[in-house]
């Protein structure tokens, strides 16, 4: 049964709803909603819950964003760190309704991000690591500024990450991207990054090995 939670939400139970089961909590990108990352539920391994949260801005003509992004600022994308870092701490409270309403398992949560999602995850499981396992960040990047102050003395020994990113990508530079892996393994958090020859989406190749990660490394 869908629950009441704090965001809009599509939700899909594990194959085995009479026990506590990992969940997967997707964050989709600016301008889309729940219905987009939601699609790949049925391709996910279905001892998964799956949960596609929908950001709390609304844009026109349609869409949803987690922060605003200034296009026209004069010195290129701006982002609303203010609005970033208030949408971090409502997916965190999130997580904490979705333990408490769900039969999930509290200590097995993954989140699924694209773009602006995967920035968002980032920033959650770097500022909260204890109450996430896994993070598959799809086409995004790290943004310092919304993480939690002190965030670099957090334990992250049980975080894993998977972050990909396509090399031919034209809202978000593959340069951003690439400095992922690095920064995270300064942490000493597990990670794996890949590339694909792609522009700003999840090419079918890039969905089978996040997925084969998540079945192995990231159980």
């Amino acid at each position: 049964m869908k629950q009441h939670l704090s965001l809009e939400h599509n939700y899909k139970a594990a194959s085995n709803p009479n026990e506590a089961s990992p969940v997967i909590i997707m964050l989709h990108g600016f301008g889309s909603d729940e219905n987009d990352l939601f699609s790949f539920a049925r391709e996910l391994p279905d001892h998964y819950s799956i949960i596609a949260l929908k950001a709390p801005i609304s844009m026109q003509p349609s869409g949803n964003a987690w922060y605003t992004i200034y296009f026209d600022s004069s010195d290129g994308k701006f982002s609303d760190t203010e609005q970033a870092i208030k949408s971090r701490d409502l997916i965190r409270d999130c997580i904490d309704e979705i333990i408490d309403k769900y039969n999930v398992q509290k200590d097995n949560i993954t989140l699924l991000g694209f773009s602006q999602g995967t920035i968002l995850s980032f920033s959650v499981a770097l500022s909260y690591p204890e109450k996430i396992k896994n993070v598959i960040g799809l086409s995004g990047y790290i943004n310092e500024d919304l993480l939690l102050d002190g965030y670099e003395n957090n334990n992250f020994n049980n975080l894993k990450i998977y972050s990909s990113h396509g090399s031919v990508d034209q809202v978000i530079p593959v340069d951003w991207a690439r400095k992922t892996e690095p920064f995270l393994k300064n942490l000493n958090i597990h990670s794996t990054y890949s590339e694909f020859p792609v522009g700003h989406g999840v090419a079918p190749q890039n969905f089978h090995e996040f997925k084969e990660w998540l079945e192995n490394t990231g159980k």
